[in-house]
């Protein structure tokens, strides 16, 4: 998909003579673009299980819920963690975005806010136990209660999507897409996204290049977008 929405973003900006934006160039504006919608993807989940839950969605092809759930279920992992003697904690693997469930020997651990900690800790009815444990999130580290828990720590979670990246090998001066690249990698949305892909890539392109006939094309096109998808 990388390859049709750079040309469709070319073709957009080279019509008018608006301007030229190197393959790097692209390729920043590519991954900003693709984490936008990513975040979308959340913001639009809430909104519909709102919807849900008034009874203002419908079923089947049209159920955005569902359609929601699966495509960030793609993004979801499921490893185990590994215990640092030194910190005490847990390291969450560098690509996470969203931890979903924590698990120790299979069972669920609770998480616990910072502030309510101690008064946890420090209460004989409600002091975390192997069969009870908790967790506290600072950061990228897991502190899990009780202490005595060093090991067979799992987490479910939401990773990132990859940072996209159109390769090319330069060909008679001008670069050609090479998709056999070692680095090469492709947009993670789904087809569907497509069309927001080339408009905010092309809002990017059009503040790079000064070319505020550009940013304003593609802001409307991202307004009657929007608007055909409520």
């Amino acid at each position: 998909m990388i390859n049709s929405v750079r040309q469709t973003v070319m073709n957009i900006l080279n019509k008018d003579n608006n301007g030229y934006i190197t393959p790097d160039e692209f390729n920043t504006f590519a991954k900003q673009a693709q984490l936008e919608i990513f975040n979308q993807y959340f913001y639009d989940f809430k909104n519909s299980k709102l919807k849900d839950m008034k009874g203002m969605e419908t079923g089947g092809y049209s159920d955005v819920t569902k359609q929601l759930d699966q495509t960030i279920d793609y993004f979801s992992k499921n490893v185990p963690l590994v215990y640092d003697n030194i910190s005490g904690t847990f390291a969450m693997p560098a690509d996470w975005f969203l931890l979903n469930v924590l698990y120790y020997n299979g069972k669920e651990v609770t998480h616990v806010n910072q502030e309510k900690l101690y008064y946890l800790l420090n209460s004989n009815l409600t002091a975390p136990t192997t069969l009870y444990p908790t967790y506290v999130l600072q950061g990228d580290n897991l502190t899990i209660y009780p202490s005595s828990i060093t090991s067979n720590i799992e987490t479910y979670y939401v990773r990132y999507p990859y940072d996209p990246k159109w390769t090319y090998t330069v060909v008679n001066g001008s670069p050609l897409f090479n998709q056999s690249a070692n680095d090469y990698q492709d947009f993670e949305l789904t087809p569907s996204d497509f069309p927001k892909l080339v408009i905010k890539i092309c809002e990017y392109a059009g503040v790079s290049i000064r070319e505020q006939e550009v940013v304003q094309a593609a802001k409307q096109e991202e307004v009657y977008t929007d608007q055909m998808a409520q």
